[in-house]
């Protein structure tokens, strides 16, 4: 009932279709970028690098959260999304392997203006939607983006095939400028956007409006609770970047390839948990939801420990559903714990908090499994993530509850 009711307002429609042609292009491009670089060099490390380039920014998220406060939300997104057509514009000149570094610097300026589309997104679906439905508005993105997971590489590798680099990224230029016009179209009642004070210094300032959000995250007394929980949860969470290889190799037997239908098994647990993921958040609440979520993830990893298939395939499906759940019901706690003036920031000091540490994880992991029995690995994420579990259902006490309750006034209710 609550999805039809979103999708019966026609701002929320229009949203949700830019939104949707923007990850339309973004899931194309990821994968063509690397192929295209490891066809100019022949090198695997060399396409490996087109990723770092994209994620190399994530430190600067702070600074593109207050972004997303001090601008009206709808002109920044139109903006952003017309820059991103622009910042493609030289993947259409690139020929050979000396240009190579153009690609890079393109996914650098990518990644650049995903953290500022990301915070800008969430805040103003705020504005947008009355609270009990950004679950919905949640779940509908969060879906969209993991069905386009599965089949959007695809394409993008099949048109990579046919015509070349340049025709995925003129895909891709196409996609922002629809977004950019369906933005256009949207009429929305933003806030105008805070101007506090100034004092004890321009640098002192200035230091204080970009951990702002930061300091939100530390004062709320359950949001403490959940970034503390979420951040144990990402001290392990990259370990499975290096053990899913060990699981096809040593536990399964089987070629490298096989990696690809754990990941299809994975994507379709992440399907299958983004549409059921709503009606979970309005029954339990989200910090319920996203702690059941973390167990789903643990037993997937307990399950890829075992050399059965069918049980490694099912604890790919469970671990699937139990990401797309968990990220469904924390950013919906977001964002109904935040008030507007830093909805932005407080986006943006979340994924600083939970990026850091998974990044560490990753290359721990890498470390790890050399030296540790890939089954004791997998075994030691499971346990983490069931202490991080624990610490999300005890953050769920009744004086936790009280004391996460939205921040600010429902957005229906100020729009009125």
């Amino acid at each position: 009932m609550s999805t039809r009711r979103l999708l019966a307002d026609r701002r929320a429609r229009r949203y949700l279709a830019g939104q949707t042609l923007s990850l339309v292009g973004d899931s194309s491009l990821w994968l063509a970028c690397g192929i295209w670089v490891k066809d100019l060099t022949g090198s695997d490390g060399a396409a490996g690098l087109t990723f770092l380039f994209f994620t190399a920014p994530a430190l600067l998220a702070p600074l593109a959260g207050l972004l997303a406060d001090r601008l009206p939300r709808r002109r920044l997104l139109v903006v952003a999304n017309l820059a991103g057509a622009a910042i493609l514009l030289p993947l259409l000149a690139v020929r050979g392997p000396d240009q190579v570094p153009l690609i890079y610097a393109v996914m650098f300026l990518y990644g650049c203006l995903n953290l500022v589309i990301a915070p800008a997104q969430s805040a103003l679906l705020v504005c947008i939607l009355p609270g009990e439905l950004l679950a919905d508005a949640n779940a509908l993105l969060r879906t969209a983006r993991e069905s386009l997971r599965l089949l959007a590489p695809l394409v993008g590798a099949g048109l990579y095939a046919l015509l070349g680099g340049a025709a995925v990224a003129a895909l891709d230029m196409a996609t922002f400028v629809a977004a950019a016009v369906l933005l256009l179209t949207l009429r929305v009642a933003e806030p105008a956007p805070a101007r506090p004070e100034r004092g004890g210094g321009m640098l002192r300032h200035w230091a204080g409006e970009v951990t702002a959000g930061f300091r939100h995250l530390a004062g709320h007394s359950l949001l403490r609770r959940v970034v503390v929980a979420t951040g144990v949860l990402a001290l392990v969470l990259g370990f499975s970047e290096s053990t899913m290889y060990a699981v096809v190799d040593r536990g399964l037997h089987r070629p490298p390839e096989f990696l690809g239908v754990l990941q299809a098994a994975q994507g379709l647990g992440a399907v299958l948990g983004g549409l059921g993921s709503a009606a979970a958040v309005r029954r339990f609440g989200e910090v319920r939801v996203a702690a059941a979520a973390f167990l789903a993830w643990a037993a997937g990893a307990a399950a890829a420990a075992t050399p059965l298939l069918g049980l490694v395939l099912a604890g790919r499906v469970s671990s699937g559903a139990g990401l797309t759940v968990m990220a469904i019901a924390l950013l919906t706690l977001l964002q109904r714990s935040a008030p507007e003036r830093l909805q932005g920031r407080v986006y943006a000091g979340f994924e600083v908090t939970t990026t850091v540490p998974q990044t560490l994880s990753i290359g721990l992991g890498a470390y790890l499994i050399g030296v540790l029995d890939y089954r004791a690995l997998l075994l030691t994420e499971a346990a983490v993530v069931v202490l991080a579990a624990l610490l999300l259902f005890r953050a769920d006490r009744p004086s936790s509850r009280r004391a996460g309750a939205p921040a600010r006034p429902d957005p229906a209710t100020s729009a009125a």
